[in-house]
């Protein structure tokens, strides 16, 4: 993993599969803080014709030129291990981050309401996006999924708020300390990145366990899987 803080992002940065909902999501934060943003994807989509509306330069299909001269190269979960893009950055000594890791540099310096869960995460996450937006705190948003109200998946903000869907996928939430978290129900998914239900809500209960000493935790505790994730979150919090 390359460590990369906010005040150090390179001028000029690639994202490999900013198709993605997150990683357009990235790029459209990247060009709003001024950076000079390039992508690829296999196929053009309305997002990626969305992205160039706004600046980003993006290349249909990967190939070893597209990453020009980015200081910094942002991959996909998806992306293949010989992409041609990741293989020509590490020749040429470029960083490269995955997109989470992308995701909690943007964050450095906000409180981040991160949303997770197996079912919801896009209608919560939206909702409190809203509250906010419409009570004029101004926050940066980056969800699963296009917001009807605002009619975009990301928006930046000045406010001192940062609201992301947090998936689990490829442990993704990990990478996030939030200052709020928000939890609607846990179940078994993605086994075949965490091999077992119980690994799962052991990673649940480290994400709820990295949340902020002077946050919270909003959680359904309909959901009995969730409440075991809680109370493994204070077996691994360190002792007062």
């Amino acid at each position: 993993m390359t460590h990369v803080a906010e005040r150090t992002i390179p001028e000029r940065v690639h994202l490999v599969g900013v198709g993605g909902i997150h990683m357009s999501g990235i790029a459209q934060i990247l060009r709003d803080r001024g950076h000079t943003v390039s992508g690829s994807d296999l196929q053009l989509t309305p997002l990626t014709r969305k992205l160039e509306a706004l600046g980003v330069t993006v290349h249909e299909g990967h190939a070893r030129n597209n990453i020009d001269d980015a200081g910094l190269v942002v991959y996909t979960s998806a992306a293949q291990a010989d992409n041609p893009e990741l293989a020509a950055a590490r020749e040429r000594g470029v960083p490269t981050v995955k997109r989470a890791e992308m995701v909690a540099v943007l964050q450095q310096g906000k409180k981040v309401v991160a949303v997770a869960g197996a079912h919801g995460k896009t209608t919560t996450s939206s909702l409190i996006a809203w509250i906010l937006h419409e009570a004029g705190l101004a926050p940066t948003i980056m969800l699963g999924g296009e917001m009807r109200n605002l009619r975009t998946n990301a928006l930046p903000g000045d406010g001192p708020h940062f609201v992301v869907e947090a998936d689990e996928y490829d442990r993704a939430f990990l990478n996030y300390h939030p200052y709020v978290a928000v939890v609607t129900n846990v179940e078994p998914d993605h086994l075949d990145i965490y091999g077992s239900f119980e690994e799962l809500q052991a990673a649940y209960a480290q994400f709820l366990a990295q949340v902020d000493i002077s946050g919270f935790i909003v959680a359904c505790l309909d959901s009995p899987p969730l409440q075991a994730c809680l109370s493994q979150r204070q077996a691994i919090l360190p002792e007062t």
